[in-house]
């Protein structure tokens, strides 16, 4: 089996659907000629044409609503907003049209529709190109909102998104396009062709969406992360010696509520681990729900690992993303206790 980097596995998704549906159409800043600023969109206009795969403005506003009238005529655009820091001017268009079409019209319009666009740090990218804003999609009913951790799920959740009747925003940890990142910085890349993950079927599958992985088995302590921190937290709690499962969500909306609670049952603790800044994140929405639904399982408070109510600050990178060191003292307390 084929292996690949993120990159490749979400460009090799694009390439499965185009193949099966001509209604797809694939557009963004740099998206066609340039194939992107990661490459994700490499190669698809010159096997699809430009009527197909074509560079938007600089106009995140624009580039999603061109694709809400896409979608009412029953096109399935599959854009890109080069960075998550700049889907803000278009945020009206996803949280007023794109989530709210099906509803509005009782059903009788969808949006079949994917916003894809990479978050997240760990590039040096300072405050303008590593934010992480998840949670305010999360909070808009109507959308589904996805977060792959290895070139596997990259793929299978792309095509599953691109399948579903309903908007997806589709977030791409860029710090591990190129391979999984254990959260220390000081060492060297490792390449996705080490990992299992990085094997990835030819041709057409699907990963559901709505449905966590467990990505190690254990029986002390439960963690629960997406994306990069996917990795962090792997790699932690190996560090720590901690029978510990962690859980990879996968996707955020709609959530696999019922492996987290299975796991917490059967733990009795449970750790959260975002990159995003602390309140009102993602975090503090499992935090809730495992306390409402595992009350009587808990032998300790549930912890969070996030990052700072900060903006992203390029000079104290490592000091933000919350790496080794904040992952090892949220264990230390939260087995603890």
């Amino acid at each position: 089996m084929p292996t690949m980097n993120m990159i490749q596995a979400l460009n090799d998704a694009h390439k499965v659907m185009m193949r099966r549906d001509e209604d797809i159409v694939v557009f963004g800043e740099d998206v066609g000629f340039f194939g992107g600023v990661f490459r994700v969109t490499e190669g698809l206009q010159r096997e699809f044409g430009k009527q197909r795969t074509f560079d938007a403005p600089i106009s995140e506003g624009g580039i999603v609503a061109t694709a809400v009238g896409m979608a009412a005529y029953g096109i399935k655009p599959l854009i890109e907003i080069q960075f998550a820091d700049y889907i803000y001017p278009g945020y009206d268009q996803i949280v007023s049209e794109v989530a709210k079409m099906r509803y509005r019209t009782a059903g009788e319009w969808t949006m079949p529709m994917v916003i894809r666009t990479p978050y997240g740090g760990g590039i040096f990218g300072g405050q303008t190109h590593s934010q992480s804003p998840e949670s305010l999609f999360t909070h808009i009913a109507g959308l589904k909102v996805v977060v792959p951790s290895t070139p596997y799920d990259a793929k299978g959740l792309l095509i599953a998104a691109v399948e579903d009747p309903d908007p997806v925003i589709f977030f791409e940890p860029k710090r591990i396009y190129n391979g999984p990142f254990d959260g220390h910085h000081d060492r060297p890349v490792t390449p996705w062709a080490k990992h299992p993950a990085s094997e990835v079927p030819e041709g057409h599958y699907t990963v559901p969406l709505g449905k966590a992985a467990v990505v190690r088995e254990g029986n002390e302590l439960t963690v629960l992360a997406y994306g990069t921190m996917v990795h962090v937290a792997l790699a932690a709690v190996q560090e720590q010696g901690i029978d510990a499962e962690v859980i990879d969500l996968r996707t955020l909306v709609p959530l696999d509520i019922e492996t987290i609670e299975k796991s917490v049952e059967k733990t009795g603790r449970c750790l959260i681990a975002q990159e995003a800044p602390r309140t009102s994140g993602f975090a503090a929405e499992l935090s809730a729900l495992v306390q409402e639904r595992c009350f009587y399982h808990l032998e300790a408070p549930v912890e969070r690992v996030t990052g700072w109510d900060t903006p992203y600050p390029h000079a104290y990178e490592w000091a933000y993303f919350p790496g080794p060191k904040r992952m090892k003292t949220a264990l230390e307390k939260v087995m603890a206790d």
